[in-house]
């Protein structure tokens, strides 16, 4: 799978450069490009092809009211997605950015945890929303923020998009349930089932989107962090 890309649009040099390093810091996410401005953006982006999977915006930039350019990417560029990283908190903003499909908004000055846990959302949706047919309500409300108002219990064999195979996906569960803590990686998962790393991947993170097991990262001493599934 290749890595996400982003444009940051943010003024600020040094906030851009933080914004950056988190971001970078997941994993399977990578800057293509930074835009001081809205002209900035825009020409970035009309100039750019692949264009990025993702924009992370700031609302507060010098050219242009920024839910304005929101909505002008989201015009032009109805393909890629958008997170506001921004101070901008007032009613009719969040309710504009809400109305036009922004995928998340996180407000400055935010926790790390929470930053990292919307790039976490945004790629389990896209690794699964890239192969999937059709959605369940379950990975529906996990998507949206609503995880928790689902009261049918999620039933294996439902709704499961394409590529993922019932009986396989009830011996990961089963492994998960004997593996104690200690969770387990992609690459140990595919030889454990018999898999490639990229189909044990993707069983793995529909797990993730469906709310049965939590993902994070571990940081080794060389080379780029090693995600590793645990248990809830």
């Amino acid at each position: 799978m290749n890595d996400f890309s982003v444009l940051i649009v943010e003024d600020d040099f040094r906030v851009a450069d933080i914004n950056r390093q988190y971001i970078e810091s997941v994993g399977d996410f990578r800057v293509s490009g930074t835009a001081r401005s809205g002209r900035e953006a825009l020409d970035f982006l009309a100039g750019t092809d692949p264009l990025p999977d993702l924009v992370l915006l700031d609302l507060y930039i010098p050219d242009v009211q920024g839910l304005e350019l929101f909505r002008t990417i989201r015009h032009q560029y109805p393909d890629i997605d958008l997170i506001a990283v921004t101070a901008a908190n007032e009613a009719e903003t969040i309710r504009g950015l809400l109305r036009g499909g922004i995928f998340d908004i996180v407000i400055k000055p935010f926790d790390a945890g929470r930053f990292a846990g919307t790039l976490e959302r945004y790629r389990s949706f896209r690794e699964l929303a890239d192969s999937a047919t059709s959605f369940s309500q379950q990975e529906i409300d996990r998507f949206t923020g609503f995880r928790g108002l689902s009261t049918s219990a999620p039933k294996e064999g439902d709704n499961l998009p394409k590529g993922i195979d019932p009986i396989t996906l009830g011996q990961i569960l089963k492994f998960f349930g004997e593996s104690g803590t200690e969770g387990i990686t992609a690459a140990k998962l595919s030889k454990e089932i018999g898999t490639s790393r990229s189909t044990a991947r993707r069983y793995l993170e529909y797990l993730v989107a469906a709310g049965k097991i939590r993902t994070h990262l571990i940081y080794g001493t060389v080379g780029r962090p090693e995600r590793r599934y645990t248990p809830l």
